[in-house]
């Protein structure tokens, strides 16, 4: 009985010590993991693109033609209903704080799209420029090599300049061999 008990405590040690496990070594190399914290997480860049897609749809005809016929069937609705079912009499004050809340978070969300638009031309016109140095750097490459074929070709022969060379020579041979038939006593 007493090797039973002995046992049992042997294996509570073990799952104690197990359960207590040394925390692991901090690397710099490594991410941190994140904690959980009291705020809600999001994905900016989710919502982002949500923003941009409601922005895009603000700005809209489509747009404006619902809201023009919600605040007419709204306004139609609220002065020639019976007096029971109107949800929203004369002064509209509802109808008002639903334009001002819509209005509230339109500019925000256009603001946000417009930000998230200017970051990705900034981007582009990086990579634009970028690509205008390379293209600069490329063509003064390219002009400096062709300065350098023409100087090359300066100094090569060329068939032309050859032929021409040759034609020369066989006219001064040619006037040579006239001029000896002349000196020769029986040239003539």
């Amino acid at each position: 009985m007493r090797e039973r008990e002995r046992q049992k405590e042997r294996e509570r040690l073990k799952e104690r010590s197990a359960a207590v496990q040394p925390l692991p070594r901090v690397r710099l190399d490594q991410p941190q993991l994140k904690r959980r914290g009291w705020l809600p997480e999001y994905d900016p860049e989710a919502f982002g693109r949500t923003s941009e897609k409601i922005a895009r749809f603000l700005g809209t005809g489509r747009f404006i033609v619902w809201m023009t016929v919600l605040i007419v069937v709204w306004v139609v609705w609220n002065t020639t209903a019976p007096p029971d079912v109107r949800f929203d009499p004369y002064p509209f004050i509802f109808l008002t704080l639903v334009l001002s809340l819509q209005a509230s978070y339109a500019a925000p969300l256009i603001l946000l799209a417009q930000n998230r638009q200017d970051d990705r031309d900034r981007v582009n016109l990086e990579q634009d420029r970028e690509q205008n140095e390379r293209s600069i750097a490329d063509t003064e490459y390219l002009t400096r090599e062709i300065a350098a074929l023409r100087m090359g070709l300066g100094e090569v022969a060329t068939r032309d300049w050859i032929r021409s060379e040759f034609q020369e020579l066989i006219k001064e041979l040619e006037h040579r061999r006239a001029h000896e038939e002349l000196r020769r006593p029986g040239g003539e």
